[in-house]
């Protein structure tokens, strides 16, 4: 009964184990209660080093440098909407990566940027902070969904 009461609670074990790790909830530190996806999991370590970079400024664009579509998700966003995926737009970006410089958890909101050919949302995003969803304080832009930004200069020239 005993080797019956252990296999169960390392099978359970187990589950709880993969669980976490599907929501990305680490499981050694017990300050940490975020969730999270495991693709931003896996990145989260990679691009600490990138925090910096952002924070000073240091990798920018401009939107005419950014695919036209970025163009049309900055306009949507000044004008409140409508965005073509409104269940994902405008919702709160979590900075779970902590590429971009941290702030309170409402901080920033993600838009998606359109790919020309994916019947998907793929992974160009626009992501914005500041507390007034149609004028914004800050804006990035990622290529590669999450896994770098460069800080939009001239969003609302």
């Amino acid at each position: 009964m005993q080797n019956g009461k252990k296999t169960l609670g390392g099978v359970l074990g187990v589950i709880v184990v993969l669980g976490a790790a599907w929501f990305g909830i680490d499981l050694s530190n017990p300050d940490t209660s975020r969730e999270e996806s495991p693709a931003t999991a896996a990145s989260t370590t990679s691009n600490a080093q990138t925090t910096e970079s952002i924070s000073s400024n240091s990798d920018t664009c401009s939107l005419r440098e950014l695919p036209a579509e970025a163009d049309e998700v900055v306009d949507d966003i000044l004008a409140g909407g409508p965005f073509d995926y409104p269940d994902n737009d405008g919702v709160r970006f979590g900075n779970y990566e902590r590429i971009l410089p941290q702030e309170s958890s409402n901080y920033y909101r993600e838009y998606t940027v359109e790919t020309p050919g994916l019947n998907h949302r793929g992974p160009l995003r626009i992501v914005t902070g500041g507390s007034n969803e149609t004028d914004p304080d800050v804006w990035y832009y990622t290529s590669d969904h999450y896994e770098s930004f460069c800080e939009i200069t001239d969003a609302e020239s």
